[in-house]
């Protein structure tokens, strides 16, 4: 969405809940960010202007949360789209095993996203859809 920038990509996921909280309209990308914030009520407290410069770092234990709400939305837009094909049918397959839980869905398929996306930036290249399917 915003490429590298993570000040831009903050900032947006400031504004879409902004937004929300106030009851403004919200365009379609903005509706699943704040479906995804709605989802993660824990790290709401990050959407305000003071935390939007914070680093969380692995090596403390911590979780990035606009990584994991960022994965939620790629996610999202993948399986709105179909893309790759067979994405959405996959999801749905997972979603039954896990109870038809959506959310415990997604998190086992972004741990396979993360995966192909790390495999795809080590070694310079596109991310392998095929490996993401598998």
């Amino acid at each position: 969405m915003f490429g590298q920038d993570r000040t831009r990509l903050r900032h947006f996921y400031l504004a879409c809940w902004s937004k929300r909280q106030s009851g403004a309209a919200l365009e379609p990308i903005e509706r699943i960010v704040v479906d995804v914030v709605e989802r993660h009520p824990e790290y709401q407290r990050y959407l305000r202007p003071e935390a939007l410069d914070r680093d969380w770092t692995p090596e403390h234990g911590e979780t990035n949360p606009f990584l994991h709400m960022g994965m939620h939305v790629a996610l999202a837009e993948q399986l709105q789209a179909d893309n790759p094909p067979g994405l959405r049918s996959r999801y749905q397959a997972i979603s039954r095993k896990h109870g038809r839980d959506n959310h415990a869905a997604e998190h086992a398929m972004m741990e396979c996203l993360g995966l192909v996306l790390w495999e795809a930036q080590r070694q310079g290249r596109l991310p392998d859809q095929q490996a993401l399917l598998d």
